[in-house]
């Protein structure tokens, strides 16, 4: 069973011969200096005169982009394609002087992609310059901590946004952080930062606080001490395992509160882990010990066919091989999506603190364990020390209650929630899921708490209950490293909502947003064509979701229909599920679920996030539109200039035969729980 270790140390190194800081890293402040510039400012197109919001980082570093092919020349690329297809001048602005780039509210959503801040800062850096990036109150949680790791100016605050104009002279004190709008004679006090952060980003950034706390780290033994039932009564279940893997102990648990956290996995993908290794190195000296509590699966840029993405795989395989992590921490390309192999392999576990380089790592908790998404130089911080820096975020409870409707999953649950949410989404809030009717399955539960990342949580958490239980058991995992969680009946949520899911239909959300849903039965009265149909990711990539689609398609041939509309490809979410899914099915009478998806001219493809990201064969092109049960239909994020929808498995299924976006009851099929029920 999988457990937190403690350091390991390389053949010849003791701990009187580990690294420590550098000189650099000892000294603190400096000369007093004001970085100035012109403003650089993000307009809405469609709301004129108002800053632009939502710019998510699909947008600052499009997925071509993200790409490293040596650890020498990291962020390449990434300084290349900053805000590419966004703002095209976006280099030469920066060049010429316009440093403060002011945009709205919830500026950096999204991936946990840190070449995004890494390639901003770059841009300006080769000029000699220091870039500022001014924003509104909210932005993304995941961007924010990358930037006070690599040291790149965030400044949040709405009236400096509200503010600003065109050729506008701003000046920033990095000390005081004071921002000041020169041309307009005002200065600002920007949204503060927690002392932990402010530590962080004064000291020059993680790989400086890295270097300094590694000796220590080594020689520190992880504990993880469950709060007693008394402590628990008052603490939700994100709290509770925060509060069990601190490792300062009298550190205090409360929103706002940055704390040292011990991991329980730190798992990358092939596309962040370069930039993770590459922190290693700088933190560790690359051999002297070995990664602590690592994992990589290779699922994001491996069957392009690309000779630089190959590169890039390699340098995760090398450090791997390198450091002797073999299977099941190194998945080979084809061995699944790390969302669903990990939880598969047993590595995932309830109750388990695990900050995963990728933003879907929020779904561990459909499995009761506190996941959330980190960029790569805070998963190589832990993987040199063995923890991370976290700071709590408010709590937010959603109740779901209700009967379940036709044909309704967790896709169409949670593209109803975040319709409901609006603009506002989750407010970075973590979000503790409670199944009252205990109805909802683990694919369904995937779905809901992996999408928090489009929700804008910091996590979203279901606590382990009879339908966990059940799940691991199915998998021969019955084995718990850690004690039963529930929330506690006295725990505090800043919004407290129940959600009636006897009000929810099927779902298909348009461009671009997954809130931006509508009820199936609406959408088809649209007649909406569309050039490709996909299932499966790391969102509806299991047996469970793969099947619902099955199920429809094997009735729907039933009433006649005999060949998809449309091109129709499947992605399982990892190859336990690729070869699952070949054998035969009871519910199918006899048939596997391949079997019935090739009989109406489906064809399943290799398990990889590509096609989600834009990236291989079956990405979008320009002015194509699809029907997909992916979790994100942003603006270019499956092609460039193509249109992404989203929807569950079933409607996704039901589309294909259709031709036209539908949910399965416009293919005359009829709903029973005990035919098509998962």
């Amino acid at each position: 069973m999988h457990r937190i270790e403690p350091a390991r140390l390389q053949p010849g190194v003791t701990q009187e011969s580990l690294p420590g800081p550098l000189p650099s890293d000892e000294t603190r402040g400096g000369a007093p200096r004001t970085i100035r510039g012109k403003a650089l400012i993000f307009w809405d197109p469609n709301r004129p005169g108002r800053k632009r919001d939502a710019i998510d980082t699909d947008q600052i570093t499009p997925a071509a982009d993200c790409v490293s092919e040596s650890l020498e020349t990291l962020d390449e690329r990434w300084k290349a394609g900053s805000f590419r297809h966004l703002m095209p001048d976006f280099r030469e602005r920066v060049h010429r002087g316009e440093t403060f780039l002011v945009a709205g509210e919830r500026f950096a959503i999204g991936s946990s992609r840190e070449m995004s801040p890494a390639g901003l800062k770059g841009v300006a850096e080769e000029a000699g310059l220091e870039l500022v990036v001014v924003c509104g109150a909210n932005m993304g949680d995941i961007f924010r901590r990358n930037a006070f790791n690599l040291g790149l100016h965030v400044v949040q605050c709405p009236e400096a946004v509200a503010d600003a104009r065109d050729g506008d002279a701003f000046a920033f004190d990095p000390a005081t952080r004071r921002l000041t709008n020169e041309t307009q004679g005002k200065s600002y006090e920007p949204v503060p930062l927690s002392p932990k952060e402010e530590e962080i980003r004064a000291s020059g950034g993680i790989f400086a606080v890295g270097r300094r706390e590694f000796r220590d780290s080594v020689r520190r033994k992880p504990e993880v001490i469950w709060p007693d039932a008394d402590a628990a009564r008052t603490m939700t279940t994100t709290q509770q395992i925060v509060w069990a893997h601190r490792v300062d102990r009298d550190a205090a648990v409360r929103p706002g509160a940055t704390l040292r956290v011990f991991a329980d996995l730190l798992p990358a993908s092939d596309g962040t882990a370069p930039f993770a290794i590459h922190t290693f190195n700088q933190i560790t000296g690359g051999r002297s010990i070995f990664p602590r509590q690592a994992a990589v699966a290779n699922d994001h840029f491996v069957f392009t066919g690309r000779s630089d993405d190959d590169r890039q795989t390699e340098i995760g395989r090398q450090f791997a091989k390198a450091h002797g992590l073999g299977k099941p921490y190194y998945a080979d390309p084809g061995d699944g999506i790390f969302h669903f192999y990990f939880p598969e392999q047993g590595l995932v576990l309830p109750g388990m603190f695990i900050p995963g380089a990728d933003s879907h790592s929020r779904a561990y908790g459909a499995y009761g364990a506190l996941g959330f998404g980190v960029g790569s130089t805070t998963l190589g911080f832990g993987w040199s020390t063995g923890y991370i820096y976290f700071t709590l975020a408010k709590q937010r409870r959603v109740v779901f209650d209700g009967g379940l409707q036709p044909w309704v999953s967790g896709k169409d649950i949670v593209l109803e929630l975040l319709r409901r949410w609006g603009a506002a989404q989750a407010q970075g809030m973590s979000v503790e899921f409670v199944d009252a009717r205990r109805q909802l399955p683990i694919a369904f539960r995937n779905t809901i708490a992996n999408m928090m990342a489009e929700a804008e949580a910091l996590n979203g958490v279901f606590a382990e209950d009879d339908v966990t239980d059940a799940w691991y058991r199915a998998k021969g995992l019955a084995e718990r490293p850690y004690p039963r969680l529930a929330p506690g009946t006295e725990a505090a949520y800043a919004i407290d909502e129940t959600l009636d899911l006897s009000s929810i239909a099927p779902m298909i959300a348009k461009p671009y947003a997954p809130a931006n849903a509508f009820p199936a039965e609406e959408v088809a009265r649209e007649r909406l064509a569309f050039d490709r149909a996909m299932i499966g990711s790391c969102t509806n990539g299991g047996y469970d979701d793969l099947l619902s689609a099955a199920l429809v398609l094997k009735a729907a041939r039933e009433q006649g229909f005999r060949q998809v509309a449309r091109a129709f490809t499947i992605f399982p979410g990892s190859g336990g599920v690729a070869r699952q899914i070949e054998r035969p099915d009871p519910r199918l009478s006899g048939e596997s679920i391949a079997e019935v998806f090739r009989s109406v001219g489906g064809q399943i493809r290799q398990s990889w996030c590509g096609p989600c990201f834009g990236q291989g064969p079956d990405a979008l092109s320009a002015g194509q539109r699809a029907i997909t049960s992916f979790n994100r239909n942003w603006q270019n994020r499956m092609g460039y200039g193509g249109e992404g929808y989203l929807a569950s498995p079933a409607v996704v299924a039901a589309s294909a035969l259709a031709g036209y976006m539908a949910p399965p009851g416009e293919l005359g099929l009829t709903w029973s729980p005990e035919r098509f029920g998962v």
